[in-house]
């Protein structure tokens, strides 16, 4: 190989806000976005949630154990037992972001930042908790006010 196709075959850094690493390859240096994005970066806490020599399904145990749960839940709503579902359903999801918050890797668990997987998880299960909670017939919660607003919208 001449040195003219080795210098072609390197990567040339183009834009003004990347700069070469020790390797030579471009990195960026600031928190501007490029302008065409090649690949996507791991959420954080993404890696494996145990060790590279274990099996697949073990080194991903976290979402393995929110999935199984959300499975159970959704088993029981088909064997007619809704509420009994639902909340299965609800503690699997706010499962999900305890172990989020919890573990430093997680990983397929992992989808955005771990403040939006938290928030996400968390209120999702929180919601699908209390509608279980308070589903007719013979409601486990009730909250007047809610009772009142709905009559309160509904009047003509």
């Amino acid at each position: 190989m001449s040195a003219e196709q080795a210098h072609d075959d390197e990567l040339t850094v183009r834009d003004a806000i990347s700069a070469p690493d020790a390797q030579g390859r471009p990195r960026r240096t600031t928190r501007r976005f490029p302008l065409f994005t090649r690949d996507t970066a791991r959420p954080e806490g993404g890696g494996r949630a145990a060790s590279g020599d274990l099996p697949a399904p073990a080194r991903q145990w976290p979402i393995l154990i929110v999935l199984a749960t959300v499975a159970v839940g959704l088993l029981l709503t088909s064997l007619d037992q809704f509420r009994v579902g639902a909340l299965l359903i609800g503690a699997a999801l706010l499962a999900g972001g305890v172990l989020r918050w919890v573990l430093p890797s997680v990983g397929m668990l992992a989808v955005r930042s771990r403040f939006t997987d938290i928030v996400t998880y968390g209120v999702l299960g929180l919601v699908i908790v209390l509608l279980a909670l308070m589903a007719q017939p013979k409601p486990w919660l009730v909250i007047p006010y809610l009772k009142d607003t709905l009559h309160f919208t509904m009047k003509s």
